[in-house]
């Protein structure tokens, strides 16, 4: 009952027989309680180490039991003193902990680098840094043709940023063009003031808030995958020169683009003929272009025959040494 206080089962019934016999001493304790004298002592050095027994001042050798509300009293105030040493350790063990994230911290903050595991992640994170763009928002968006449930989604947040003042523009590929519904999103966002060009190809998704904020897929063939958070004040403007690289070269969404029959090649087929040049496939192009298989092997096709070529790699040969592309 009493072990809550500290004391074991013989140290509590050597306790409490002082109490019913004050006058006992070790002989009496070990003849009423059937204990060896090495038990009793034992006892009584706990309940002296508790304060609940006291040597008696009249005998060294006997003790004398303290009163109960005065013994509870001492223990109570024991215990307190215990406990505030245990919260005073808790505190120092929280404030190291505290200096050890801190130190980590900013060891991060000098790194500025978060990865967001998952599409799920990325799109919490996104939610909550569209409420804090103030000035601009640039994106890339590769893939090709956007799906009904992300024009759907992503509508009421272009709409919210255009409407304070934000400052978008957006690359998609040149692909887009031949999907009516994402040309007509791209209408839509025009319409409030966006901006949007199109590329043959993309390197990668990738998001830049306010020229101190880029958040880059961390797999550009899985974007579902994950991104990484990027602040680091050379990498993002590193990031922006890329963007401005692209979007000088990339074709407004309203302008037609050159006919596939005509002379010249339009961007898209010089897109396709730098690719094969390089020796990739057609699954490869097509995923670059954001377009199917079967559509990058047409245009691939064509150009072969445009240039009198007979495999893939030969005609971005071709095509290097007619100053076509860049070999």
């Amino acid at each position: 009952m009493l072990d809550v206080l500290g004391m074991d089962a013989t140290a509590e019934v050597v306790y409490r027989e002082m109490l019913a016999h004050p006058q006992n001493g070790v002989a009496d304790l070990m003849r009423r309680l059937q204990l060896t004298e090495q038990a009793v002592r034992t006892a009584l050095d706990t309940l002296s180490e508790l304060a609940l027994v006291r040597h008696s001042p009249k005998d060294p050798q006997n003790y004398h039991a303290v009163d109960p509300h005065l013994a509870a009293e001492m223990l109570l105030a024991r215990q307190q003193a215990e406990l505030a040493a245990q919260q005073q350790r808790v505190q120092e063990a929280l404030a190291a902990a505290l200096q050890l994230k801190s130190e980590f911290t900013q060891e991060n903050d000098r790194d500025q680098l978060h990865r967001l595991v998952g599409v799920d992640c990325v799109r919490d994170y996104l939610a909550t840094l569209y409420d804090k763009v103030e000035g601009e928002l640039l994106t890339f968006a590769p893939g090709g043709a956007q799906t009904a449930a992300n024009l759907c989604s992503s509508r009421p947040i272009a709409e919210d940023l255009l409407e304070r003042g934000v400052q978008m523009r957006t690359v998609y590929l040149d692909s887009v063009r031949n999907d009516p519904a994402t040309v007509a999103h791209a209408d839509w966002l025009a319409a409030r003031g966006g901006r949007i060009r199109t590329v043959p190809s993309l390197p990668n998704r990738l998001i830049i808030c306010d020229k101190r904020i880029a958040i880059v897929a961390v797999d550009p063939d899985d974007t579902a995958a994950g991104a990484v958070v990027l602040q680091t004040a050379g990498v993002v403007s590193s990031l922006y020169a890329l963007f401005e690289s692209f979007w000088q070269s990339a074709q407004p969404m309203g302008a037609t683009a050159a006919p596939a029959g005509a002379k010249r090649l339009n961007p898209q087929q010089m897109e396709v003929l730098r690719l094969l040049s390089l020796g990739y496939t057609d699954e490869y192009v097509a995923a670059r272009l954001g377009v199917s298989a079967r559509t990058a092997r047409r245009i691939a096709t064509k150009l072969m025959e445009h240039l009198g070529a007979r495999s893939r790699f030969q005609t971005g040969v071709h095509a290097a040494a007619r100053g076509l592309i860049r070999p």
